[in-house]
């Protein structure tokens, strides 16, 4: 596991269940493996008790399988799953993106142009893990800009754990990734204040994990169901 220093304030159970979502999304915690409780809990210097609900909180949204007297195991990658978790998503983030084309103050765009710009840097410098970060940071700025982070906060919290790993799979398998592209094109749409096109391209973005599923396939054959 790769693992980050503990927020402030951030309780026990919310430290290891951050970590153990961002090492399953960055595949550090491969879909197949086990994992105790004891060493998770040892490697973030916390007790066993929180781990234990985190791990809990994660099967809730079938991410985990809990085995009694043996562990817990990552489950495999199911695509049902994974398409139920894009569903979610897109049903709300092609309404932000329309709603930032409807606002009466035209949103203030720098950050995202920035956030874009740092995109194309790791590109090419081969940076997937980075690349994901940013890639989450965009998302996260939409529904900034578009007065709904609670609605961003609670998006994230349940499914969309199962779409973010795929997510991250192919940033690794995808060789002419599409990423940055889209969020400038989505970024362009929004600031002609085209609210169909804008609704349009989120979409065509968010479907792309259908189109890359062969090469994900074949990079990560032992990781799905």
């Amino acid at each position: 596991m790769n693992i980050e220093r503990r927020l402030p304030r951030e309780t026990a159970r919310e430290y290891a269940l951050r970590q153990l979502k961002e090492n399953i999304i960055s595949l550090q915690l491969e879909p197949g493996s086990m994992v105790s409780e004891n060493e998770i809990a040892a490697q973030l210097g916390i007790s066993r008790t929180p781990v234990r609900e985190a791990l809990i909180e994660l099967s809730r949204v079938n991410i985990v399988e809990i085995l009694p007297q043996k562990g817990s195991r990552i489950m495999l990658i199911d695509y049902a799953m994974v398409e139920e978790s894009r569903f979610l998503r897109l049903v709300l983030e092609r309404e932000v993106a329309k709603l930032l084309c409807t606002m009466e103050e035209i949103p203030d765009l720098s950050f995202l142009e920035e956030n874009i710009r740092l995109q194309s840097f790791y590109i090419e410098h081969s940076n997937p893990e980075k690349l994901l970060e940013l890639d989450n940071q965009f998302h996260a700025l939409l529904f900034q800009l578009a007065n709904k982070v609670q609605c961003y906060g609670w998006m994230i919290e349940g499914l969309t754990i199962h779409f973010d790993r795929v997510r991250a799979m192919s940033l690794n398998a995808i060789k002419n990734i599409k990423i940055v592209s889209d969020h400038q094109a989505i970024a362009e749409a929004i600031k002609q204040r085209d609210a169909e096109l804008a609704g349009q391209l989120m979409e065509n973005h968010l479907s792309r994990y259908k189109i890359d599923e062969s090469a994900i396939r074949e990079k990560y054959p032992t990781y799905f169901r």
